[in-house]
């Protein structure tokens, strides 16, 4: 309402997930993703890791927005923000816009503000 930070969540990304399954797993394949896979269940390793990746975090955060907008009693405005953002946003049933360069913009508000 006051437009004040009320709190959030911090959870590794999608490239620290993917990351961490290339490092970890050293069988998989490290795989680039430049789209929404379509389906949520791959045909091969590759689709497996791309849907895993993409559809994953949207669940993920779906599940959590959920969760805050219980625990707050309201309905908070979500934003994405980053470079696999639009990916993600187009299946999130929660992610309202996205808003790639909103670190940045926030740092030129505040230099501005000086």
């Amino acid at each position: 309402e006051k437009g004040e930070y009320l709190g959030g969540a911090i959870v590794p990304g999608v490239m620290i997930s993917s990351e961490a399954l290339f490092q970890k797993a050293s069988r998989l394949p490290r795989v680039e993703i430049f789209e929404t896979p379509e389906k949520v269940i791959g045909k091969d390793t590759i689709e497996s890791i791309k849907s895993g990746i993409i559809h994953g975090n949207a669940a993920m955060t779906d599940g959590m927005v959920e969760k805050m907008t219980k625990e707050m009693g309201t309905s908070p405005r979500i934003l994405a923000t980053g470079g696999l953002a639009p990916l993600i946003s187009k299946i999130s049933k929660t992610i309202e816009a996205v808003e790639q360069s909103l670190t940045i913009d926030g740092l030129r508000i505040i230099y501005n503000a000086l």
